[in-house]
């Protein structure tokens, strides 16, 4: 059956608001977090497109990629970030960010997190900033498997005006 032929999907947030708003406060209090332990905002739209790329999910993908454009991020950058390792566009601190975040979302491939990942991460990010970029990314998985199973029709979204 194709996307066109497909049934219509449960409105999450219409069916169970509640379980919807609590999501969007594990966003908000992941994002919070990210912010006071100072994680660029550029590494955590990396983060978020990476782990969208990985599991598919088109309606992320739209949205943060629209979200980190209007942030400055390059389209090289961008369209590069599948094959990050291949580049020399990223920093350290974002490949080991795109390192834990590949972990962190292919976890049932290894069935845990290795510890050369980690450690490549601990040496770039302090606790705190770890800590934030599992959450960013366990927050973005969350909601790939949300819009994938819900099939969220991409390109509608716009980042919001500065």
């Amino acid at each position: 059956m194709s996307n066109s032929d497909s049934i219509t999907r449960v409105a999450l947030k219409k069916i169970t608001p509640d379980v919807s708003g609590a999501m969007g406060s594990l966003h908000a209090a992941a994002v919070s977090a990210a912010r006071d332990a100072k994680v660029e905002p550029e590494i955590l739209e990396l983060v978020r497109i990476r782990a969208s790329q990985i599991n598919g999910c088109a309606f992320c993908l739209d949205m943060h990629t629209k979200d980190a454009r209007a942030q400055g991020e390059t389209e090289q950058r961008i369209y590069a970030l599948n094959a990050w390792r291949e580049t020399p566009f990223f920093t350290a601190r974002e490949r080991a960010a795109l390192a834990l975040t590949e972990a962190v979302t292919l976890v049932h491939q290894d069935g845990h997190v290795p510890d050369d990942v980690y450690a490549a991460a601990a040496e770039v990010f302090d606790d705190e900033q770890v800590a934030a970029l599992i959450w960013a990314a366990t927050v973005i998985n969350a909601y790939n498997r949300i819009a994938i199973a819900t099939r969220m029709v991409p390109g509608a979204y716009q980042p919001a005006q500065k």
